[in-house]
């Protein structure tokens, strides 16, 4: 039953679409714009570096107020699996961001969620992701590759460190864990499909930071 709370605490927590009401403030919905993906890089692209930092932003903060709220509720009385729990708040928020009802159920792709989740789960899972994600970035200057990699070294983080016995937790809810994790990763990687095939095929947009970005 906790699993469950946890999951319905970060879905209405990753409702708040930020890149929604800021594209709505200027009269338009970004979504049908650019990509139409309700997210940093489209608000980025679409509306300029301040917005698709203040989504970010956003959409990062309401999945790490979530898992705070989770922390705070349960860190007592199921202390024993408590990254567990963590996580699965974080698959709600991610699947309230990437499938919002009020609006279709056509959301982002919980890239900043997920970056939400990293910095309140682990320090360490949160810092080998970042080293994994600007690698890629400034290598290649493909969001979507980097984000891809970034969850695939994530499942990785957390089997290893599971394994070593960072998480303190049992055996049965290691392998929850890693289950968990794995899912996230892949709607992740589905919802980046599109971004796969252009990826394949040599037509994925670069976004640059300092330059104009290119088609």
């Amino acid at each position: 039953m906790v699993r469950v709370v946890c999951l319905l605490i970060g879905y209405v927590f990753g409702l708040f679409q930020t890149s929604y009401f800021i594209s709505k403030s200027r009269g338009f919905d970004i979504r049908d714009f650019g990509s139409g993906n309700a997210g940093t890089t489209n608000v980025f692209r679409t509306i300029g570096m301040k917005p698709g930092l203040m989504t970010f932003i956003g959409d990062s903060l309401k999945c790490l107020l979530a898992i705070c709220l989770v922390s705070l509720l349960f860190r007592r009385s199921h202390a024993e699996m408590l990254p567990l729990l963590k996580m699965y708040t974080a698959m709600g928020a991610v699947l309230g961001h990437d499938y919002p009802f009020y609006l279709d159920f056509r959301g982002g792709k919980g890239v900043a969620a997920s970056v939400g989740f990293l910095l309140a789960f682990d320090p360490i899972v949160a810092a080998c992701s970042a080293v994994i994600f600007f690698s890629v970035f400034f290598l290649t200057h493909y969001v979507s590759l980097g984000s891809i990699l970034m969850h695939l070294g994530m499942v990785a983080e957390v089997v290893i460190l599971g394994l070593v016995g960072h998480f303190h937790m049992t055996h049965p809810h290691l392998v929850e864990l890693d289950l968990l994790a794995l899912a996230l990763a892949a709607l992740c990687w589905w919802r980046h499909r599109s971004n796969i095939s252009r990826l394949l095929q040599g037509t994925e947009r670069k976004t640059y930071l300092r330059k104009k970005n290119h088609p």
